[in-house]
């Protein structure tokens, strides 16, 4: 069977799947939309200011639609956010004090956040981490590796424990994503144990996969990267957080400073593209949704060890594709590379990346640099070798890097 054959027949397959993620997609742009309608967004709201930042209605409009769509008390929407990482640390320190306690909840979270929390890294990047910082920590190890331990997080939470973290999706592990579903779980039990117990939700690749949030479900806070899912990718660069408005502004004064909060920092004239990212974002995330579930049923049907199976239900933008061999894992990273709009002639190579301890070989021929709701492919250099795929701008750009790989290995 050639390989056009083979995508035709995997379409068939996951039809029915295709169409709940467009059921979800069409759900989340009426409530976008209406975010913007009610909100009035105009075009002033794209203009901007310099200087400090002062009086910028533009600003003020997005963080008003960010709340909305996303059920907050309020938002913060910043391009002043360098990463996922940065933004959810803005979180973390704004948040947690010295003596305060942060539990995580689905085991360790993945690298560059464990740098942060202060269980990685070097003497001086520890000394500058929360742990660093005082802040206590702990953990609750997932069963068998795979499965958040509801019982554990139970027996764990007590009066001292300031917040738990709640890391949506896997990261460079072999976990399953959280679900919504989960979440509302966590949230419920950590309630019951400590209801002043702040959950955190680390939201990063999960947005509009589903048709509700995080906040929606019993979560206190969240925060995410406008180069992944909600920056539709046209934004280029910043994060947001969102939830109760006491806990936005404790990380708004950790991203500016205490009294400035969220009225200052000029935005650079990146208004226009950050509305609109989230506008399409709806659109882009399913797109990019149905490319990994096309993913996953040929790597099944070509004898690869993929996950999420095609017909689970999904929580994040992520492929895990596991290929056993380190020789395996850099192919299919090049391969991507090689079909990617931008950079394709670039072979990419293991090698060290701050915030991660192995090697980590990274595909990535995106638009913006390090966007991950770009179609991309990577990986630490360590057993099992996994290659972990996500994005996709447009699903048939997905579909035509499916078709190259299959007509590579059939070669």
């Amino acid at each position: 069977m050639d390989s056009v054959e083979i995508i035709r027949q995997a379409q068939k397959s996951v039809a029915k799947q295709f169409e709940e993620i467009e059921q979800i997609r069409d759900y989340n742009q009426e409530k976008v939309l209406e975010a913007f309608c009610e909100n009035k967004v105009a075009p002033e709201h794209f203009y901007t200011v310099s200087g400090y930042g002062h009086d910028d209605l533009g600003r003020e409009v997005l963080d008003k639609v960010y709340a909305q769509v996303f059920k907050a008390e309020k938002a913060l929407v910043r391009i002043h956010f360098a990463s996922g990482t940065h933004t959810l640390a803005c979180a973390l320190f704004g948040n947690l004090k010295y003596g305060d306690k942060l539990l995580s909840v689905a085991g360790a979270p993945y690298d560059t956040m464990q740098e942060v929390i202060g269980t990685m890294g070097d003497e001086e990047t520890k000394r500058s981490s929360l742990i660093g910082n005082g802040v206590l920590y702990d953990e609750v190890p997932l069963l068998n590796g795979t499965e958040v331990d509801f019982e554990g997080i139970s027996n764990k939470v007590d009066e001292n424990t300031t917040m738990v973290l709640i890391q949506r999706s896997k990261g460079y592990s072999t976990r399953k994503s959280l679900s919504i579903d989960v979440i509302e779980k966590i949230c419920k039990i950590v309630k019951a144990k400590n209801p002043d117990c702040i959950c955190f939700v680390d939201n990063c690749y999960g947005e509009f996969v589903e048709s509700k949030e995080p906040l929606e479900v019993g979560a206190d806070l969240i925060g995410g990267s406008l180069i992944k899912n909600p920056g539709g990718g046209i934004v280029e660069a910043g994060g947001y957080i969102a939830g109760k408005a006491l806990y936005v502004d404790r990380s708004a004064n950790r991203l500016t400073a205490p009294g400035i909060c969220g009225e200052g920092g000029a935005m650079f004239n990146q208004h226009r593209l950050i509305f609109q990212g989230l506008f399409m974002a709806p659109s882009v995330v399913c797109d990019a949704v149905k490319g990994v579930i096309l993913a996953s049923k040929i790597f099944d049907e070509i004898g690869y060890n993929s996950f999420p199976k095609f017909d689970e239900k999904r929580t994040d933008i992520i492929q895990n594709i596991t290929f056993g061999k380190p020789e395996l894992l850099e192919q299919f990273c090049r391969t991507i590379q090689a079909l990617s709009p931008i950079n394709a002639y670039v072979t990419p190579i293991p090698e060290y990346i701050p915030g991660y301890e192995d090697k980590v070989i990274m595909a990535g021929g995106t638009f913006i640099e390090g966007s991950t709701i770009e179609l991309s492919a990577d990986g630490p250099m360590r057993e099992p070798y996994v290659a972990y795929m996500q994005g996709g701008l447009t699903y048939s750009h997905v579909k035509i890097a499916l078709k190259k790989f299959l007509d590579k290995i059939g070669g």
